[in-house]
């Protein structure tokens, strides 16, 4: 009997405060979605970065190109005059001959070794352009993103590319890139800025 009369006790307590239970509860949290790979592809800067981005690739490929068909035809002709030199009776002659092949076949190998250093570092300055742009893509949604969300009351912004499922209505996307593309005009078309070289030290003493 007093059990009941407890029980009793808190519902009339609910109802007569309810503030107090609301109080209690964590409220839901409201959540945007973004596709920032959409954005980074469909953005006015992006794709005129990108079209930068696939001039210097293309500029490379022929540049590889250019490289390395004299390579292969000197190396042809290498290993021809290598097995004409193999052909000759023990001698002088062949002693030249192949004395000639060893110096040819030297001096391709430095201009092998220059055309992969060349190359080395065209892929590295595309390579490092393009964690450049895409850095400042990041860096330029992320402030977009937090003032949307303000506009939606929202607490919460996930990446759609994390993701397994969502409800269109909380795709934002189309609001993030209209205002990327109005406050960002163009991005820089450049190698990542080199790290600061460190002070050098004085050892104590000298």
């Amino acid at each position: 009997m007093k059990k009941a009369h407890f029980s009793g006790a808190l519902a009339a307590l609910a109802l007569a405060a309810p503030g107090i239970a609301a109080a209690q509860q964590t409220p839901a949290a409201a959540i945007i979605i973004v596709d920032r790979q959409r954005i980074a592809a469909e953005c006015n800067a992006c794709k005129a970065a990108s079209a930068t981005l696939q001039g210097m690739i293309s500029s490379a490929q022929q540049r590889q190109q250019a490289l390395s068909a004299p390579l292969q035809t000197e190396m042809q002709s290498i290993q021809q005059a290598d097995a004409a030199a193999a052909k000759l009776p023990a001698g002088p002659a062949k002693a030249a001959a192949q004395r000639q092949v060893q110096a040819r076949y030297a001096a391709f190998q430095q201009r092998s070794a220059a055309a992969n250093q060349e190359l080395q570092r065209l892929d590295q300055q595309i390579q490092s352009t393009n964690a450049n742009v895409t850095q400042q893509i990041l860096d330029k949604i992320d402030p977009i993103v937090v003032t949307v969300m303000r506009t939606h009351s929202a607490s919460i912004a996930i990446d759609k590319g994390v993701t397994l499922a969502s409800t269109p209505s909380l795709d934002v996307t189309n609001e993030v890139l209209a205002q990327f593309n109005a406050s960002v005009t163009a991005l820089s078309v450049t190698p990542l800025p080199a790290a600061a070289a460190p002070p050098a030290t004085s050892t104590p003493g000298r």
